[in-house]
């Protein structure tokens, strides 16, 4: 029961640090989490933590490492393989070795093995923990290549290092050209052994999925249980199960395979599956890493043969040691490192010192390091407790917060985000939004939706090369504030539409309801999307918006009313979706007519640019012509409504791209901000291509 309750303890932290981060947006996930997992020690219902060390390794190290190699942009790990490599098997050893014996010297009660164990457990890095980082810091995607890079190939290189350390320490002796030849043994068997089972299992599933006998559950549950296995086997047979893991989610392709809509869903699922998965297993390690922190800290700081002041200092010491051999070495790779053009190494100019302090302080501890002391063993061979393993916990832990801060706070400084974004730069953003959302619209074709589809992804085509025409040369911010003005004239000829409706109402009841209707339906799509891109009044915000989305529920729950009421007594014919489609476009024709004429009005004044007015005008001539073009405007609600629906899907999936480009660090918070709010505007004329 004590297990139980520890795992719902863990699963409600973990879901409740996802909200505070929202509110703490300048405090990385991670510290949050940390912050949770030590108060809730402090409950009195609270069980005890204890961990089986093998048990952790294969349940939270192996996924997450299969995940994270699976993940990653391969062409971009292909041109900064060199750093990469260099920091995570270079960096790795030099930090053990620095660590070591340096913790060996100034503490003597320190054991060498144990002192070199947390050299090794502190050479990873961890790039979930740096992405999360507020999202207030702008890595180059060098930057973010490198570091992430760097965490996938140090995290093996660090566990090899460590399982080795750690062995010694239990045994008493340590053999260095035996070690070696076992370090090669097993670093060359572990990846050899997951090229191979990673090969055979794209063959099993594509030969499955060729046969139709793949669905989204036996799938998925596959995927999920393939990391657990490859770790295990690879142990048994005694090579780096780490090693093994690591190479066969590099080489695993077959989610990238296959066309069809049960492909794609499957797809999609189990992307979305691996990714509460991930961020489920990453919160709990550092929801662990606060659970254990109070014991690990009583133990050591209520030791009164360890002096607290030593304790601190040591945290600050290591923290320092690795700080600084971390800079050095970036720095001289940096400098070693040929010009790609020229072939020539550059000299370091004040920009390559400020990208080293950035990748400096963006290879902070995390997942990893703390998931290798938890293995730390409790006894060694002969039965003794094993020396310090408190200790060594604590000034890990403390490591970890300190390099967490210090990326928290520095970054930012390091590598602000700039305040407004440039057209160029927010175009490129877009335009890679559109074509990851092109991407996905294509995997979901069938024979069913494939006419409605390419109709979208011709539209998003059309968006992609406006976008790359005007590449920097328009200004977003103003852009949009003449987008929000025109939605606002929009707005304004539906309302005196409407009131000139029920001012002079028609002598034909069914034809008054019906135009009513549709005027009532687009003001409704109209004060939507203002409420989603426009903060509205400055005082009374949420009464604003709440009002707004009441008038809408009124609206439509007035009009089903009325033509419930209809049908019952039969006294109106009923309205159709085809009259109801042909009334709709025609009005969306004559407001679009009205905006032309106010754009052209503007472009006399001097409130908004010239530029902007004569490509707001072109964007709508093209949605006019768009809607003209329609042969039967009457007879098509129904091609147009599986039209409009993949239109809607795709902008949930574009609102679902931004989502994760956030969530990954790829964009800003005031990027992500403007690219929702573009997506809001498309909304108000689903099909109209404006």
């Amino acid at each position: 029961m004590d297990v139980l309750e520890l795992i719902l303890c863990i699963i409600a932290a973990v879901v409740s640090s996802s909200f505070l981060s929202r509110f703490i947006p300048k405090v990385s996930t991670p510290l949050v989490q940390i912050a949770l997992g030590a108060a809730m020690t402090l409950l009195p219902f609270f069980p005890s933590v204890e961990l089986n060390p093998e048990v952790f390794m294969v349940l939270f190290i192996a996924p997450l490492l299969y995940l994270e190699a699976h993940e990653i942009d391969k062409s971009a790990l292909l041109k900064t393989l060199k750093l990469s490599l260099s920091l995570a098997i270079g960096l790795a050893i030099a930090t053990m070795a620095a660590v070591g014996f340096t913790l060996s010297a100034i503490w003597p009660a320190m054991p060498l093995a144990a002192a070199l164990a947390l050299g090794a457990a502190l050479g990873p890095t961890d790039a979930v923990a740096v992405s999360s980082l507020g999202k207030e810091a702008s890595l180059t995607m060098r930057q973010r290549g490198v570091l992430k890079g760097e965490s996938l190939f140090n995290d093996a290189s660090g566990i090899v290092g460590f399982q080795f350390a750690i062995a010694a320490a239990v045994t008493g002796e340590f053999a260095v050209g035996e070690a070696a030849g076992d370090f090669i043994v097993s670093f060359t068997g572990g990846a050899l052994f997951g090229m191979i089972v990673g090969l055979f299992v794209n063959w099993l599933f594509e030969t499955v999925r060729s046969l139709g006998w793949e669905t989204t559950t036996t799938r998925i549950l596959m995927e999920l249980f393939l990391p657990f296995l490859l770790y295990l086997g690879a142990e048994e047979v005694h090579v780096s199960g780490i090693l093994s893991v690591v190479a066969a989610g590099l080489l695993i392709r077959f989610d990238r395979t296959g066309i069809g809509p049960n492909v794609a869903r499957t797809n999609i699922v189990a992307s979305s599956v691996w990714g509460v998965l991930s961020f489920a297993l990453n919160g709990a390690v550092f929801i662990l890493l606060g659970m254990l922190l109070p014991g690990a800290m009583t133990a050591s700081w209520s030791d009164p043969w360890v002096s607290n002041k030593l304790l601190i200092g040591v945290i600050l010491l290591v923290t320092g040691v690795v700080i600084v051999l971390r800079f050095i070495w970036v720095s001289a790779m940096l400098r070693l490192a040929r010009d790609v053009t020229t072939g020539k190494r550059r000299r370091m100019t004040p920009e390559r010192w400020r990208s080293a302090a950035v990748m400096t302080f963006g290879g902070a501890k995390g997942t990893i390091t703390l998931s290798l002391m938890f293995t730390i063993p409790y006894y060694l061979s002969g039965g003794k407790p094993f020396p310090m393993r408190d200790e060594l916990i604590f000034i890990a832990s403390g490591v970890i917060v300190v390099t967490l801060l210090l990326a928290n706070f520095l970054l930012p400084l390091l590598a602000p985000n700039r305040n407004r974004d440039t057209g160029a730069e927010l175009n490129e953003i877009t335009i890679e939004v559109l074509r990851r959302t092109v991407e996905e619209l294509t995997s979901r074709i069938t024979p069913d939706n494939r006419r409605a589809v390419l109709m979208v992804i011709d539209s998003y085509t059309k968006r992609i090369s406006r976008l790359k025409h005007r590449l920097g040369k328009l200004d977003p911010q103003g852009y949009g504030e003449l987008q929000i003005q025109a939605l606002n004239w929009e707005k304004q000829f539906v309302r005196d539409r409407l009131a000139a409706l029920k001012a002079h109402p028609s002598a034909d009841k069914a034809e008054q309801e019906l135009n009513v209707e549709v005027c009532e339906r687009m003001l409704d799509q109209i004060m939507n999307t203002l409420r989603h891109t426009s903060a509205g009044p400055e005082s009374g915000r949420i009464g604003w918006q709440l009002g707004g989305r009441l008038r809408g529920w009124r609206h439509r729950t007035m009009n089903l009313v009325k033509r419930t009421v209809n049908k019952i007594r039969r006294t109106t014919p009923l309205v159709s979706e085809d009259q109801i489609f042909a009334h709709m476009r025609t009005l969306q024709v004559d407001a679009i007519e009205y905006v032309i004429d106010r754009l052209g009005e503007e472009m006399s004044h001097d409130r908004f640019d010239t530029e902007f007015c004569s490509a707001l005008i072109l964007d709508y001539r093209r949605a006019e012509a768009s809607l003209k073009s329609r042969p039967n405007m009457e007879g098509s609600a129904a091609a147009a409504g599986q039209a409009d629906e993949i239109k809607k899907q795709s902008y949930a999936i574009e609102l679902g791209i931004v989502q994760d480009m956030l969530e990954a660090g790829d964009i800003s918070r005031p990027q992500a901000r403007e690219l929702r709010r573009n997506v809001y505007v498309m909304q108000v004329d689903a099909d109209s291509g404006i």
